[in-house]
């Protein structure tokens, strides 16, 4: 059967979102009612709740659920804290989880805030002498600021703004391509669309500057703006997490004394900061925890995933998150990384959930919150090495992810009594699971 293309769709987006989904069942699954019904069962009864969610975005046409769970007994801090996880891998709130309650009897997690500040680039051509350019720039630079004075009052007053922009040359880099680098505190909020604001502001006022700027040739007055744009990568807007207890309060097992199983976990995490083979699977055992807290939140975990691999790479080599030592028989183990996070703002004024995870975390500000984020992916990241060096990650997974197989095979309840049941004294695989099944239902 010959696959014929969609026809091409003009004022798609001005659809009803009745009739998106009808030509999308026409040209796309053959009018399978199947198709609908699916979309249609996951809207939500609620007409107004549906309503917003339809709004968050372009032709939303369903909605897409992931579980929102928690994972308790978290001491960060010396105050306990249940965490809100939204994440589908099955074995991710369970090691969370089970980490919190081992680090709760030794001391609980520590963590801070080292700085908070954010990055906004004007990037854009000159063609003239960087002498002239710099010149020119330190006679605007008040300019440029007090351009952007009705946008920044009311940030000014939380305790945020513009706290300063540099004229950077790039020219060695690319031919007359120069930036403006500012830098932001933006408190509690996220603050993409308020620095990007600011930016383009800080663009207009340059270039009609330029214009008017006595000492500039015709060519030199015509500076291009090639972009304004907030930057990911925050080095500036890092939090610290860690814990530590004496050796003799780890995990011993007949064939691994607490010792031994310091040394072996202090090296697991060494070879993670030479090999970036093992980083990159390391560090993506972090992010999901983060990603898990940052998306309960309401945050954009795409910036937060792009700035944490980008600072992994700061030094020329990808490297690992976190860092382990052994000093006077204590381990000490920690993470540091840039995460700007925000609990103003965005969905997190807007979406049910979001504020009811905020409300979990006692609502927070942005620090406490950055502080909470990193902790969850430190104990993401211990458990997982503390399964690495001992059992082997795949025993807890597979028993975590025995239920979505079941469920793929469509386990009635009495079958996956007897599955569990016999899965907790053998190894959990997938060919294992169909060939039991296959078993109990001959």
């Amino acid at each position: 059967m010959t696959n014929i293309m969609a026809p091409v769709v003009s004022g798609f987006s001005k659809l009803s979102k009745a009739d998106k989904i009808k030509w999308l069942a026409k040209h796309h699954f053959n009018d399978d009612q199947n198709a609908v019904d699916t979309l249609v069962t996951y809207w939500n009864s609620d007409d107004g709740l549906q309503q917003l969610h339809d709004e968050f975005t372009e032709n939303t046409i369903s909605n897409y659920y992931l579980p929102f769970s928690v994972a308790p007994n978290f001491l960060i801090n010396n105050k306990r804290y249940t965490l809100p996880m939204t994440i589908e891998e099955s074995s991710v709130v369970a090691a969370a989880s089970k980490a919190a309650k081992f680090w709760q009897t030794r001391g609980g997690f520590k963590a801070e805030v080292l700085s908070t500040i954010k990055v906004g680039q004007v990037h854009f051509t000159y063609a003239g002498k960087s002498e002239k350019l710099q010149q020119f720039f330190s006679i605007i630079k008040p300019k440029l600021l007090a351009s952007v004075s009705h946008m920044t009052k009311n940030m000014e007053k939380r305790g945020g703004g513009v706290i300063d922009i540099e004229l950077r040359d790039k020219t060695t880099e690319i031919d007359n391509y120069y930036q403006l680098h500012c830098t932001f505190e933006t408190v509690d909020a996220m603050g993409a669309n308020f620095i990007n604001s600011c930016l383009e502001q800080f663009a207009k006022t340059m270039i009609t500057e330029a214009k008017e700027y006595h000492s500039f040739s015709d060519t030199e007055k015509d500076i291009e703006i090639i972009m304004s744009i907030l930057s990911n990568y925050v080095p500036q807007c890092l939090v610290k997490a860690s814990v530590s207890c004496d050796i003799n309060d780890l995990p011993s097992t007949p064939s691994l004394s607490s010792l031994q199983y310091a040394n072996k976990f202090v090296r697991a995490v060494r070879i993670a900061e030479v090999e970036p083979y093992r980083a990159v699977t390391h560090n993506k055992g972090i992010m999901n925890g983060i990603d898990a807290v940052v998306l309960a939140t309401g945050n954009d975990f795409r910036a937060i995933e792009a700035g944490a691999h980008a600072y992994a790479s700061r030094n020329g080599k990808y490297t690992s998150l976190t860092h382990a030592e052994i000093q006077n028989d204590i381990l000490t183990f920690s993470i540091k990384l840039p995460l700007a996070l925000g609990t103003v703002g965005g969905l997190t004024s807007l979406h049910p959930l979001v504020k009811l995870a905020l409300q979990l975390l006692e609502k927070p500000n942005a620090k406490k919150l950055m502080e909470i984020t990193a902790v969850a992916g430190l104990a993401q990241n211990f458990a997982a090495i503390n399964s690495l060096i001992t059992t082997g990650i795949q025993q807890g997974h597979m028993k975590m992810h025995l239920m979505n197989i079941l469920n793929q095979f469509k386990a009635t309840e009495d079958e996956k009594k007897q599955l569990i049941k016999y899965f907790e004294t053998n190894a959990v695989t997938h060919s294992e699971v169909v060939t039991q099944i296959e078993k109990l239902r001959a």
